[in-house]
């Protein structure tokens, strides 16, 4: 129901550090209190490197930096302590498992002209070792990092072309025979192994992530240029090391099964679930996509969930929603989970999604819950057609929140932070747009959930988002698990995939 337009400020939702401790930062409680799975995970570790070897060089140089302090004088870059100091972990340099990929190799590839060639040719060269290790030697390595140079990120991207020489290679499949049937006598095996490269997406990140989901394979790709010695007389670099610092050591703390962070002030018993959706033709007619739902806990940590592929996409409304079975399936899936993590099921689950809920989709949901949790499902829209100024040298606080509808309110994510006397972003930031569409739910307590969702961003170290993580990573994890046609990768840890 539509209401006179109330303002409120929602305060800047707490998280929870070592010794049960809470700041708003996540790098204040770091650096004061240490991770919240302090006991989990600490001392020194073993990692896995993956690349040439002036790269491996590169990177193992790099990673002892990061046992030092970085110190910039960037009030909005908080200083980086070192990683002994903020996650109580460190690096045995003497253990390091090193596999090599020869340059020369990916020099080759770089002069294949055919983008499905040339990224899948890339790709297999680090996951047929990556496989072989796994399926071969004893000791357990829990995070890969797989470094790259940078014309792979370069050339391994959509629409990335490598510039004309002669020497350039051609080999490629016409259209017609990339799904064909045909037998021919005389070149078969040849053929087959061309044609494989286009059951897979043209991105390096997404297809390697993807060719290693079944083997459960968690890995950080790392471009050359983001571990190359910096100029000690370029501030503008520096003062960017120590948030890169940061943000790599908390991707690695998290994907060696740590929890740097958990909101501080939970709500008990309640689950998250962001729904991703991938088609998986190009074509404007084409019906069929993927779904994945996406749960996180009240811990923060969260696990991605598989659904079928079927006819989810409508091309009259641009919405995609399930049918009635694969509703229930997808939530089916995600409740037998967090009860076999908790031995019993959440009280309420909150459904984000970016379009609105059918009928028969809402159907399956109820089905799957009754009895058993309370489902409210929200649309989460960002928003540009509206914003709100003030008469004051900075825009708006984060965390401000118009309610226009007993259902519905715009959120402001980014804005004004007092803590940095600054704003995310240079532009007069837009919110989103927040409107419970099933279910019955408090906006406000849904609008405070949403804004907690959003400094649960492991693969980076940041005061929030602007987004929920419920959000963040659907196009990217829907674009995973479409990067390759018959892909298997079951339930998985939410870290495989970032």
């Amino acid at each position: 129901m539509i209401i006179d337009p109330e303002i409120q400020y929602l305060p800047e939702p707490r998280l929870t550090f070592g010794f049960n401790q809470k700041a708003i930062d996540p790098r204040d409680g770091l650096l004061l209190y240490g991770p919240f799975d302090s006991r989990k995970v600490g001392g020194a570790i073993t990692l896995g490197i993956i690349g040439p070897e002036y790269l491996r060089k590169q990177l193992k140089d790099y990673l002892k930096r990061l046992h030092s302090p970085i110190v910039n004088e960037d009030f909005a870059r908080p200083n980086f302590p070192g990683i002994e100091s903020a996650f109580g972990i460190s690096i045995n340099f003497d253990s390091l498992i090193e596999i090599d990929i020869k340059d020369s190799d990916l020099e080759q590839y770089k002069k294949y002209v055919d983008s499905h060639q040339r990224i899948h040719n890339w790709t297999n060269l680090y996951v047929d070792k990556l496989i072989q290790y796994t399926s071969e030697e004893d000791r357990i390595v829990s995070i890969w990092l797989v470094v790259i140079p940078e014309y792979v990120y370069t050339y391994g991207r959509p629409k990335s072309r490598i510039p004309k020489d002669e020497s350039n290679i051609t080999t490629t499949l016409r259209k017609k025979d990339r799904e064909t049937n045909q037998l021919n006598l005389f070149f078969q095996e040849e053929e087959d192994k061309l044609r494989e490269a286009y059951q897979f997406e043209v991105n390096f990140h997404n297809q390697l992530k993807a060719k290693v989901l079944q083997y459960r394979i968690v890995t950080q790709i790392i471009r050359e240029s983001k571990i190359c010695e910096y100029s000690l007389s370029s501030e503008d670099t520096i003062k960017f090391e120590s948030a890169k610092a940061w943000n790599i050591s908390t991707t690695l703390y998290y994907k060696l099964g740590g929890l740097p962070w958990k909101l501080g002030d939970v709500r008990d018993n309640v689950c998250y679930l962001g729904l991703v959706y991938k088609k998986t033709e190009e074509k404007d007619k084409s019906r069929n996509a993927c779904c994945a739902a996406q749960m996180f806990l009240d811990s923060g940590d969260g696990m991605v969930f598989r659904g079928n592929v079927g006819p989810w996409w409508n091309p009259q409304t641009k919405e995609f929603h399930l049918s009635r079975n694969d509703a229930y399936s997808m939530i089916s899936q995600s409740m037998d989970a967090f009860y076999a993590k908790f031995n019993y099921y959440p009280e309420e689950i909150f459904i984000h999604a970016k379009t609105y809920f059918d009928d028969e989709e809402w159907a399956g949901f109820n089905e799957a819950t009754q009895g058993k949790s309370r489902i409210i499902g929200v649309r989460i829209r960002e928003v540009s057609n509206f914003k709100l100024f003030r008469d004051s040298s900075y825009c708006v606080p984060r965390g401000l929140m118009l309610k226009y509808d007993t259902h519905g309110a715009y959120l402001w994510t980014k804005g004004f932070i007092p803590r940095f006397k600054s704003q995310i972003g240079l532009e007069v930031p837009s919110p989103l747009d927040v409107y419970i569409t099933r279910g019955s739910g408090d906006i406000t307590t849904v609008c405070k959930d949403i804004l907690g969702l959003s400094k649960l961003n492991y693969n980076t170290c940041i005061y929030g988002d602007g987004v929920p993580v419920t959000l963040k990573f659907a196009d990217s994890i829907g674009e995973i698990l479409t990067a390759g046609r018959n892909m298997h990768s079951g339930v998985l840890p939410f870290k495989h995939y970032i």
